[in-house]
């Protein structure tokens, strides 16, 4: 056996061993790639404050850091204190009512043609079933406090010695390609940052509109409503009207004006966003296509969850960039105003 056949076999071994450690420990990975993520969309918080100047005294890099990780651990500990309980209990209540709920539609339906294959027995066993992980929820979410405050502490480290670790993997491409992986990659940092920050303002303006309309309504389980109308908008077109889908039926089975009262909210604040909040908000952001989305975050929940689900958008950003870079071919000016 020759010694380049042998270096090729050694090689597709170390292939195979890299990728079984990195699926072993994907979770762990998927930790790390997360605090790198929340590292790049908060540095220029630092800057920010770093910039800050009180008579001659200027803060430095450190002191930047800790302020702004307490005021977020503040932040997060306040919505742990205050919002997380009344959205457990109504999650709790949600959960043990629906299934009833979802028998009395089905009453309702019984002149309809296809009703007589429907069992309301049955139905409310799949809507338990359905919502019952509710509970389960949250309690993976109070179980995994050890891994958000890692979290914090990586990403702690990635702010702090980000730019070195940069430099040094661009180092182990070769120098003629160096330049260029270190501009794409520059420019995907801007791209996932710029669509981090102008999703979540879309997110929560919806959340926080909802919760607003929902309590005047006197809806039923309006905490747990409006945080799934926050989380739906994610995914376009698909999440709000779910969240306009699910909030109108809980409505429905109060009254008929707060029915109405849901679908005019969303008629109308579908207007305002599309015609005010999304060009003011994403104006210097390249907008993933809608399949686009869909797609990561069907693969990011596959592959890790609630938490890959939540990475899956931005890391399609990372990718759209190299493929814009090194993928899509563009027809020369010449050729263009040649075909024109």
């Amino acid at each position: 056996m020759s010694k380049n056949h042998r270096s090729d076999i050694l090689f597709v071994f170390a292939v195979i061993l890299v990728l079984w450690a990195a699926y072993t420990t994907r979770d762990v990975l998927l930790l790390i790639y997360v605090s790198a993520l929340f590292a790049v969309v908060i540095s220029p918080a630092i800057n920010g404050i770093r910039r800050l100047k009180i008579n001659d005294w200027r803060p430095g890099r450190g002191f930047a850091i800790v302020v702004l990780m307490a005021a977020l651990i503040l932040m997060i500990s306040l919505v742990l204190v205050f919002a997380v309980p009344p959205i457990y209990r109504d999650a709790r209540a949600f959960a043990s009512e629906w299934p009833r709920h979802l028998s009395a539609i089905t009453q309702r339906l019984k002149g309809l043609p296809f009703s007589v294959e429907l069992n309301p027995a049955d139905l409310e066993k799949y809507g338990a079933e359905i919502v019952g992980g509710a509970a389960g929820l949250f309690r993976n979410v109070a179980g995994g406090i050890f891994g958000f405050f890692t979290g914090i502490i990586l990403t702690a480290y990635f702010i702090i010695d980000g730019v070195r670790a940069f430099h040094w993997s661009i180092s182990l491409f070769p120098i003629q390609h160096q330049s260029r992986l270190a501009a794409t990659l520059l420019r995907a940092e801007l791209r996932m940052r710029k669509w981090l920050v102008g999703q979540g303002l879309l997110m929560l303006s919806l959340g926080i509109c909802s919760f607003i309309v929902y309590y005047a309504l006197g809806l039923k389980y309006f905490y747990v409503l409006a945080m799934y109308s926050c989380l739906a908008n994610l995914v376009p077109v698909v999440g709000p009207l779910s969240a306009a889908a699910l909030a109108s039926t809980v409505a429905a089975f109060d009254s008929g004006h707060k029915f109405i009262g849901v679908l005019i909210f969303y008629a109308v604040y579908q207007q305002l966003e599309s015609a005010i909040l999304s060009p003011r908000i994403m104006k210097s952001t390249v907008d993933l296509s809608p399949l686009a989305v869909i797609i990561a975050l069907v693969l990011g929940g596959a592959l890790g969850g609630i938490l890959g689900a939540l990475v899956s958008v931005p890391t399609a950003a990372l990718v759209s960039v190299f493929a814009e870079e090194y993928l899509v071919k563009r027809k020369s000016t010449t050729t263009a105003v040649a075909a024109d």
